[in-house]
């Protein structure tokens, strides 16, 4: 009962159990019960695998009762499934099985029916009963037939495992010499496989030696044994067996040439046992090859084989595209000489027949006479089939179906017409008939597309060449039947001399063929007669216009056959480039093509034309081919003749026909599609990017309906059918169009052993050439001879990127071969399934891709079919389970059948679904509805039988989910949906929730694979009306809804997502993989803001509407920015979710996506909020260790972009984190991208601290991944760059191997840094934007003032051609001018100062109200601070066009009163940013050899512009404080003594620049400060080692500076903060230790400004020392006292200047005294050898110092040569000092900066009180000068040595302070100066610019000559 209710196998298994039992009357009990259940319900619902497999052990049980019971339970098992039990019970006592044996023979032969029934089936109960009442009726027997299952012994034995058993030597004893040997070897083979069923594993070497002997051994006695062995494998393996059976299948048929029985017998048992292990598809190629074969043995095997083949098939696996090749090669042997080939045909032809029924075989056997016909259906009539009758029967069922499904009337005509071809009318048919034969049958007939059309075409063909071919007549025959139909003096005149009469002639031949009737009209006679002399050399053209017209007529009006053609076609092709005929020509050729095919006029006429030398007929020739392809469609056409012609045109000399070649090939990609490229791959580039062109012309154009070629051929009424056929056999010809190379003899076992060798470089070598042999051959053919195992093995080899090698081979392989991979599926497509399994994320995804490839070429079927995909979703793999079922369920869907073998993988499926790995079971389930949209739901449910029952009820439950979820099965393909008649299949509409396409797109959607689909799928007319009327009322419906936007602005609906992440009330956006929580989420919140259309599109279940709904997005970037901005968190989201997917045409799309995105938004100047980039840039990053090259550039180049909307430094712990991944690529390409970043934009982007990135960095450096390890020195070898030697101690210690290879990798970049970077300041943390609270805003209304700067300055950045605009002014090249005789030279200022004007045109808006910048402004708060604050933020951008522009826009604010003020408060930020730039400048860019100088320099100007502007606005520069402005002139002075800027051009003009400006900083910044910063600056400068003294000595030369200026300022001074800081500066540096210095000039320098001090103070001085702590221990209380003591000893009344005079003289005397010492120690120094030139330096000062100085003395105690060596010294140095003729590198801003005293009258001072704004005289400095310059032994003071300060302050680049001049001229102006100076640098000094901004003053008359005689030049060479 419990069995009754569903429950028999529970029962049964607990039943099996009880036989274990100790107590035998249990285990009595437990048989009997299970003999009677079987008895009862039969062997279908007791399962007798299990039970046999107990038999034995019962059998050998002690207890009578137990064995008495096993006999019987035995005996009724042999009533079910008779001799398939016994194998199994072999081995038992042999009285037992005598006795069973009796028993056996007593049962009845009829089959057993069941008894009783399970719930489900008492209907079939009861229909049993009646049939057996009615006496059971032959249909009923059939039916009951098919409910005892045929139980296959083979299943019910175990399976034994034989590879470990073979003799160890088995594989050398093979290979032995001696045949005793071989035979030994085979021998024990023999023994192992004659074990009934065999375990699977790895049999391919076992194989191969087999094959070997069979091919290859001498002796035939081991053939046969050999043979015997492969028999027993095929048997034992079954299915398992087929990955071989194409290797060794031409084996055995080219061994059939042996004539000895024995051996010819084992052979045929072998090729049958195998053929069972594979199906006739796969070895087919093999098979049909043989068939070629001269010898008729062969012949007659394989005929023969193929027809015991035949009978194991079935109408529905014995396709037409099989039956095709098949029947045309047998045809052939029908006809062969030796009678055995023959009958052999005539068997299979039988079979064939009469497995597929006559309908399908007709009409293959169109050209076959009577009597043959006869024969090959008398075969067939013998011929008993392995399926029973019922294969025949289902066959004829199978091909009535579709007729049913279309109108009445046209399954009459079909049926008609089979009869008509069957029994095909001898003798020439007409036409007519013909056509109506080769027409309907195409409606009716239910073959596989690709096969409808070309049965079609078969026919005709087979009929028209019947009718037309004729033989080729004599002349005089000709003349003969020429003269009964035609005019005799027509005939007369045809050669005529005089044109007139010839053409009169041509006129009355023409109306004769015109009234003439097509049966009499002798074609071939006639053409003949038109050939004849002249024939096509006529002279006349209009005589030759006549003749190609009348052949054109005779063509259309005739039954015009080939060879009347080939009389004619080479006149046509003469005359085809012809002005005159030409056109006639062409028709000629047209009409014939239409009589002879186009296919066979076109092979002929191209071959003529291009035999010959006229390239006007080439050209021509391909023009007509290109226009009649149109016309005639492709069908038939032989692209391989064509290419090699076209090829030869390609390579013609003349243009013509290259441009018409190139427009054949358009033509032809409409209908053969991209892989027409690959013939041309190894053209030139120009060619190439030509015929890329004209095929990217043709994308997306479909081929148009041909025009001609159709209408003689069929009637009206099955017009359409033809149509819609068409194209789709072209699809399925064009593949084998394409010529395939034979590559096998490539595969050398030299090539084969190198790819399993064991040094992996070799295995790579050899994997390389296979790449490169499948490379060179395109397309090749299936045979690969030992190739697949080589590849095999090398899928599990150790060295991953081996791995990878092999699977890029295979996908190349998949492309190379084309569908053909078929039969490599199983030896070489699985194990491409077991690297699923792969540990490495890279490996997985290639493996993935491979598989892809596969299954593009040879759809699932051969995938699915037998036990191999079970096992691998066996195996306890969590990355192959996960990768197997996500692909299972990418692919299922897409199928419209599938193998019954599906349903072995569902315990697997169930087992996944509780695997412990989650990522498993998310895939088990989603891939669940697709196994039950195949299997059903209840073969699904049954399965879970087995299960343990928690398990059981789980899975049930997701079962019923999953059933709620079940897709429809795609529907079959509709082919010309258009058509009125029931020529579509309606799609079966998607489940509810999918939208409901219009049935176009329903079907393109659900591409079925195009092999497998059937004709037409839908049966009932009924369905198929209502199928088509929904699409076009839904269509109509769509459109509406698709009309609107597809993003909806919800006001702050961005803000609230924000907010409700941040409390936590939706999930943050973060995880591994996204669970489908995070999708329905994200679903939820696009509902509000998504069109409902789109958004059903981006959440549909397969990928392309996921690329439909990309495409929409894209569409629609441009007109909804606002929407786009609006939902760009959603949208990002969504991205990151299509990263997830695993197919790559969704990736690529969304890639293209994302960098239009980010385009639209870095110009729309929006900021990522931090919510939307963290919940998108770690995804990215994931993508960019994708395996293929393209995605990962394209994620690069969107980093990139998103730089311009995200800062940097926030981005780069981002990439960071990409470091850590495990995926090597993507940890190289992160490290790369860090690279990038830090060279961009500099140390500040690192974060934490550079320290702490670097050491993270730095880790990578010791990986195992080469390309880890390359980028990660790269990297820092770009930080080395950037930051100099520094890196060491950032990097932190290293382990030895990895410094050294950092320290090697450094030596090796050329990129060193061209100058030791002077001491680096402490890192600042980056200034990242100090934004308000508005700063995440969206930007709304416009911000006024500062914001339209900002927008300014993005618009600039964001359009790369703008800067490009400024660079190119700095481009010109002062000797090109001189050399450029071409132009006027006065146009050239015109010219460029329009694009000038143009670049800064936005500047001269007053008040721009451009829309607010970024995303910092809320109507409410539109305040400019944090436009400011974003402004000064880019001033230290690492990319000089964004700093530039953010400069610009501070100077402009800078220069309007009434705006200025805006900046205070962010004059310390601004300051800080300027030198950060400075530093940057300094440290990066001047070592980048990459970048411009002219960039440079021009960054430079701005920043120096910048900060002048900025400190004449005393208010503003007060505001500086004193660290900001300490780092600043480090930053200015550094910049003075750079030597590679004195190097550049335009380098001395930056130089005096600086110099302004620093004057400008010492006299407007707060003085205290300023002072303070000094002291500090100078005190660190004297500390550092690595400071170069100069900078000290500049330091203090502005330290003079600002003694000068105390007497105004003092009052100003916090004096307790300044003698605070000197008491600082004394604490470190006491007396003494100052005196050690080298130089005299810190001690000088500190009682200078400690005496001017007191002077102007007094006592009183000694009241501003309460900062200092204990000042008791001050040297500088003691100092100051000191000080007023001796002024108070000196007359205070004298004037100041008096008492510097006075202090000089003294000074004076003291040092003559001294004059004799110091020159004694020079000499003693330049007699010295270390310190000669030091010597003769200081020598040379003196001299200069003291000109009237007596060294004499000194010289006349020294030789002679001693004297002459000063001399020259002296000399030389003279020469250099002066040769420079420009400002040393160490004059800085000494006291005079304001005036320098030329002692040469020519030096003329202009008015250069102007600078500081005061009169005053140059007598009164050159007084303090001399007293300065004694008091302080200056050195540096060469007068001649450096232009007149003059020339310095007119410089134009730096507007005076007086100056109140609109100052955007200035700025205008300076660009243009600075342009002119590149045009001719010399002239700087005295051009005048008309702005009104500038002063000019002359400089030193030298300095004139020279630039006059240089525009002299300049200008002659205008001339």
């Amino acid at each position: 009962m419990y069995i009754e209710i569903e429950k028999a196998e529970a029962v049964q298994e607990e039943l099996l159990k009880g036989l274990d039992n100790k107590n035998p009357k249990i285990v009595v009990a437990c048989i009997e019960t299970l003999r009677k259940a079987l008895s009862e319900f039969g062997s279908k619902i007791i399962l007798l695998k299990p039970i046999i497999k107990v038999l034995p052990k019962l059998f050998e049980s002690r207890e009578k009762a137990v064995r008495d019971e096993a006999k019987l339970i035995a005996v009724e098992i042999y009533r079910w499934i008779r001799d398939a039990l016994r194998p199994p019970l072999q081995n038992i006592n042999s009285v037992q099985l005598k006795e069973l044996e009796e028993e056996w023979v007593k049962l009845p032969t009829g089959t057993p029916k069941p008894s009783r029934f399970l719930r489900s089936q008492q209907e079939l109960e009861a229909k049993l009963e009646q049939q057996q009442s009615a006496g059971g009726d032959a249909e009923g027997g059939g039916d009951d037939g098919d409910e005892v299952p045929q139980i296959d012994a083979y299943e019910l034995l175990e399976a034994v495992e034989i590879l470990s058993k073979l003799p160890k030597d088995f594989y050398d004893k093979i290979e032995a010499k001696k045949w005793q040997e071989r035979k030994e070897a085979l021998e024990a083979v023999e023994v192992l496989v004659k074990n009934p069923k065999l375990e699977a594993g790895d049999y391919a070497d076992l194989v191969k030696a087999l094959k070997k002997v069979v091919g290859k051994d001498t002796n035939v006695m081991l053939v046969a044994l050999a043979a015997k062995c492969l028999t027993g494998l095929a048997v034992g393996l079954r299915k398992k067996f087929g990955q071989y059976a194409g290797h060794v299948v031409p084996t055995i048929l080219e061994k059939f040439k042996e004539k000895k029985p024995q051996v010819v017998q084992a052979l045929q048992e072998a090729i049958d046992a195998i053929f069972l292990t594979t199906t006739l598809q796969n070895i087919s190629e093999d098979v049909l090859a043989v068939m070629d074969n001269k010898n008729p043995t062969i012949k007659q095997q394989t005929s023969l084989f193929i027809a015991r083949s035949f009978r194991h098939c079935t109408a529905s696996t014995l396709p037409k595209s099989l039956l095709k090749p098949f029947c045309a090669a047998l045809l052939k042997h029908i006809n062969d000489s030796a009678p055995e080939v023959r009958d052999a045909a005539f068997e299979a032809l039988g079979t064939a027949l009469k497995v597929v029924g006559e309908k399908a075989v007709n009409p293959f056997l169109a050209d076959v006479d009577k009597l043959k016909l006869d024969k090959i259906k008398e075969c067939s009539e013998k011929v008993e089939l392995v399926h029973g009758k019922k294969a025949g029967l289902a066959a004829d069922k199978k091909d009535f179906k579709p007729v049913a499904g279309r109108t009445a009337t046209s399954g009459a005509a079909g049926d008609k017409d089979t009869k008509d071809i069957s029994a095909p009318k001898p003798g020439p048919l007409k036409k007519a008939p013909a056509t109506k034969a080769g027409g309907p049958p195409k409606k009716g007939k239910p073959a596989a597309p690709g096969g409808a059309g070309s049965t079609g075409t078969k026919n005709k063909k087979g009929l028209e060449t019947k009718e037309i071919v004729e033989p080729e007549l004599s002349i005089e025959v000709c003349e003969e039947k020429a003269s009964a139909v035609l005019p005799a003096t027509c005939i007369q005149l045809l050669d005529s001399s005089n044109w007139k009469e010839r053409l009169a002639c041509m006129e009355e031949f023409q109306k004769a063929v015109e009234l003439m009737d097509r049966t009499e009209m002798p074609c071939q006679a006639l053409v003949r007669m038109l050939a004849k002399k002249p024939g096509w050399k006529e002279t006349n053209f209009q005589v030759m216009q006549m003749k190609l017209h009348i052949v054109a007529l005779i063509a259309q009006k005739g039954n015009f056959s080939k060879t009347s053609a080939q009389i004619v076609l080479d006149g046509l092709v003469d005359k085809i480039g012809d002005v005159k005929c030409g056109n006639n020509a062409k028709e000629a050729m047209t009409a014939i093509a239409e009589a002879c095919m186009l296919p066979w006029t076109a092979e002929q006429v191209m071959s003529m034309a291009f035999s010959q030398k006229n390239p006007k007929n080439q050209s021509e020739t391909l023009n007509w081919l290109s226009n009649a392809i149109k016309e005639f469609g492709f069908s038939g056409l032989n692209v391989k003749a064509f290419i090699s012609n076209v090829k030869t045109a390609l390579a013609a000399t003349n243009p013509a026909v290259r441009t018409s070649a190139i427009t054949l090939l358009g033509v032809m990609y409409l209908y053969v599609g991209p892989s027409l490229r690959m013939f041309f791959e190894d053209e030139k580039p120009a060619l190439l990017s030509q015929i890329d062109a004209e095929f990217e012309k043709m994308q997306g154009q479909s081929p148009p309906a041909p025009t001609r070629g159709i209408s003689k051929h069929s009637i009206s009424g099955t017009d359409e059918g033809e149509d819609g056929d068409e194209p789709d056999e072209v699809g399925t010809d064009v593949v084998d169009l394409l010529p395939r190379t034979e590559i096998s003899d490539k595969i050398t076992s030299e090539l084969v052993s190198k790819i399993g060798d064991k040094n992996w470089k070799i295995r790579k070598e050899g994997l390389d050439e296979v790449a490169a042999i499948i490379n060179e051959a395109k397309f090749i053919q299936p045979n690969i001879g030992e190739l697949p195992t080589a590849l095999k093995g090398r899928l599990n080899d150790s060295n991953k990127i081996l791995v990878q090698q092999t699977l890029n081979i295979l996908q190349q392989l998949a492309v190379a071969m084309g569908p053909n991979i078929k039969q490599h599926v199983k030896n070489l497509g699985i194990p491409i399934i077991t690297v699923l399994g792969d540990s490495k994320n890279n490996v997985r995804a290639a493996a993935l891709a491979t598989v892809n490839a596969w299954a593009e070429q040879t759809g699932m079927k051969e995938w699915l079919e037998g036990e191999d995909l079970s096992e691998e979703l066996k195996k306890e793999n969590p990355f192959l389970r996960q990768e197997l079922l996500g692909w299972l369920a990418e692919k299922l869907p897409t199928l419209r059948s599938t193998p019954t073998d599906l349903i072995l993988c569902v315990p697997h499926l169930y087992s996944c679904l509780e695997d412990r790995n989650g990522d498993v079971r998310k895939k088990a389930q989603d891939a669940l509805p697709f196994f039950m949209m195949h299997l059903g739901y209840e073969k699904m449910a049954k399965a879970t039988g087995k299960l343990k029952p928690t398990s059981k009820d789980q899975v049930l439950a997701m079962l019923e989910k999953a059933k709620a979820n079940m897709p429809a099965k795609p529907a079959a393909s509709a082919k010309g949906t258009s058509k009125p008649m029931g020529g579509s299949a309606p799609a079966k509409f998607q489940p509810s929730s999918a939208p409901v396409e219009d049935s176009v797109s329903s079907t393109v959607e659900t591409k079925p694979d195009p092999k497998k689909a059937k004709a037409l799928g839908v049966s009932s007319k009924t369905k198929s009306a209502q199928g088509k009327k929904v699409p076009s009322k839904t269509s109509l419906k769509e459109d509406e809804d698709k009309s609107g936007p597809i993003f909806i602005v919800v006001p702050n609906g961005k803000e609230q997502r924000m907010k409700d992440e941040k409390g936590l009330k939706v999930l943050k956006w973060n995880f591994t993989t996204p669970r489908d929580e995070y999708i329905e989420q994200l679903k939820t919140q696009m509902s509000s803001c998504v069109a409902k259309w789109l958004q059903d599109e981006m959440f549909h279940s397969d990928f392309q509407h996921h690329n439909k709904a990309l495409a929409v997005m894209v569409d629609h970037l441009e007109s909804e920015k606002e929407g786009v901005i609006g939902c760009l968190d959603l949208i990002l989201k969504w991205l990151t979710l299509r990263f997830f997917d695993t197919n790559t045409s969704v990736l690529m799309k969304a890639l293209e996506y994302l960098k239009l995105l980010f385009t639209l938004l870095s110009e729309e100047e929006y900021h990522l909020t931090e919510n939307e980039a963290s919940s998108f840039i770690p995804y990215l990053i994931l993508k960019v260790g994708e395996p293929k090259d393209v995605i990962r550039k394209d994620v690069r180049a969107i980093l990139n972009r998103m730089c311009l909307v995200y800062p940097a430094s926030k981005m780069f712990p981002f990439i960071m984190e990409g470091t850590k991944s495990k995926n090597s690529k993507q940890r190289a390409e992160c490290l790369e991208e860090l690279g990038c970043l830090v060279e961009s934009y500099g140390m500040n982007v690192c974060q934490p601290t550079p320290g702490k990135a670097l050491k993270e960095i730095a880790i990578h450096i010791g990986d195992r991944d080469n390309a880890v390890r390359n980028a990660a020195l790269n990297t820092i070898v770009t930080v080395y760059n950037v930051h100099g030697d520094q890196v060491f101690k950032l990097i932190g210690t290293l382990s030895e191997k990895d410094m050294s290879m950092l320290e090697e990798r450094i030596k090796r970049s050329a990129k060193r840094p061209s100058a030791a970077p002077v001491k680096q300041m402490e890192e600042k943390p980056p200034r990242t934007q100090s934004v308000n609270s508005n700063a995440n805003m969206l930007r709304k209304g416009p911000a006024e003032d500062m914001s339209s700067k900002l927008n300014q300055a993005r618009s600039m950045s964001g359009h790369p051609e703008a800067a490009q605009m400024v660079r190119r002014e700095f481009q010109l090249d002062l000797d090109e001018i001189e050399n450029d005789n071409g132009t006027v030279r006065c146009e050239m200022p015109e010219l460029v100062q329009h694009k000038l004007d143009d670049i800064f045109e936005p500047v001269l808006i007053p008040e721009p109200k451009i829309r607010a910048v970024s995303p910092h402004f809320d109507d409410m708060h539109s305040n400019t601070a944090s436009t400011i604050n974003f402004i000064i933020s880019q001033v230290a951008s690492g990319d000089i066009n964004t700093s530039i522009q953010a400069l610009t826009q501070i100077d402009e604010v800078l220069r309007q009163e009434d705006k200025a003020e805006a900046m205070s408060g962010h004059i310390d930020q601004f300051l800080i940013a300027t030198f950060m730039q400075l530093r940057l400048i300094y440290n990066t860019h001047m070592a980048d050899e990459k970048l411009e100088k002219d960039e440079i320099i021009k960054l430079y100007s701005c920043i120096i512009g910048n900060m002048i502007s900025l400190f004449q606005i005393e208010s503003l520069a007060r505001e500086a404080s004193t660290g900001v402005l300490k780092d600043l002139m480090h930053g200015l002075i550094t910049l003075m003594l750079d030597s590679r800027i004195e190097d550049l051009e335009e380098g001395q003009q930056v130089i005096r620049s600086v110099n302004l400006l620093v004057v400008k900083v010492l006299e407007k910044s707060d003085q205290t400060n300023i002072l303070s910063a000094l002291l500090v600056l100078l005190q660190d400068s004297l500390l550092a080692t690595a400071s170069s003294p100069k900078f000290s000595e500049l330091v203090m030369k502005c330290l003079w500076r600002m003694v000068r200026l105390l007497p105004d300022t003092i009052n100003s001074i916090n004096l307790d903060r300044i003698l605070l800081d000197i008491h600082i500066f004394m604490k470190v540096f006491p007396k003494e230790k100052l005196k050690q210095c080298k130089s005299e000039f810190p001690i000088r320098t500190l009682k200078t400004l400690l005496h001017t001090l007191c002077k102007l103070k007094g006592p009183k001085i000694l009241d501003h020392l309460t900062m200092i702590d204990n000042k008791n221990e001050s040297e500088l209380e003691a100092h100051l006292c000191r000080m007023m003591k001796h002024s108070m000893d000196q007359t205070g009344s004298k004037s100041e200047k008096e008492t510097e005079k006075g202090a000089s003289r003294i000074d004076e005397k003291s040092s003559k005294a001294k004059v004799n010492d110091f020159l004694a120690e020079i000499f003693k120094k330049i007699g010295s050898k270390e310190n000669t030139k030091e010597g003769l330096a200081e020598l040379y000062e003196y001299k200069k110092k003291y000109s009237d100085a007596d060294i004499e003395p000194f010289l006349k105690n020294s030789s002679q040569f001693f004297q002459s060596y000063v001399e020259r010294g002296l000399r030389v140095i003279e020469m250099e000092r002066e040769g420079k003729g420009r400002l040393p590198a160490s004059t800085g801003i000494s006291p005079q900066t304001e005036v320098t005293c030329m002692p040469a009258p020519t030096s003329t001072v202009s008015s250069i009180g102007n600078t500081n704004g005061e009169e005053v005289g140059p007598s009164v400095y050159l007084e303090r000068l001399k007293i300065l310059r004694q008091r302080c032994g200056l050195d540096n003071t060469k007068q001649d040595e450096r232009p007149p300060l003059t020339s310095l302050l007119s410089k134009p680049a730096v507007p005076p302070v007086a100056s109140s001049t609109d100052m955007l001229h200035s700025k205008l102006s300076q660009l243009r100066e600075s342009r002119e100076q590149h045009q001719h640098p010399d002239l700087d000094s005295n051009q005048t610019h008309s702005s009104g901004a500038m002063t000019t003053s002359s400089s030193s008359t030298a300095n004139i000559d020279d630039l006059k005689k240089r525009l002299e030049r300049i200008k002659s060479s205008r001339k």
